[in-house]
């Protein structure tokens, strides 16, 4: 198993619209893309100051499949039209299980 895990930051200028259109999108990626095996998101419950926006963790069976994942046209797609206008920041990590 191989996980990819992403933490993001929205603009102070971000609606709350925009925000809920990327929950949106990211959420159809696992019926869109196959070789996704487990996909959760979810914004931060705001709990703690300081900490990233929203969170994507994803699994997959091996590093080739999380590469068709990132490089799909969909995945691209939420990523340049939902998510790019209104990032602040970003963070990722991949590892294998």
């Amino acid at each position: 198993m191989f996980r990819h895990v992403v933490l993001m930051s929205w603009t102070e200028d971000a609606t709350e619209e925009q925000k809920a259109q990327v929950a949106e999108r990211l959420s159809t990626l696992p019926d869109a893309i196959p070789e996704v095996r487990s996909y959760q998101i979810g914004a931060d419950a705001g709990i703690n100051e300081g900490n990233f926006s929203f969170a994507v963790v994803a699994g997959f069976d091996s590093r080739e499949d999380y590469v068709v994942y990132r490089d799909h046209p969909v995945h691209r797609a939420v990523v340049t039209e939902s998510i790019a206008p209104i990032l602040a920041a970003r963070a990722a990590v991949q590892y294998d299980l």
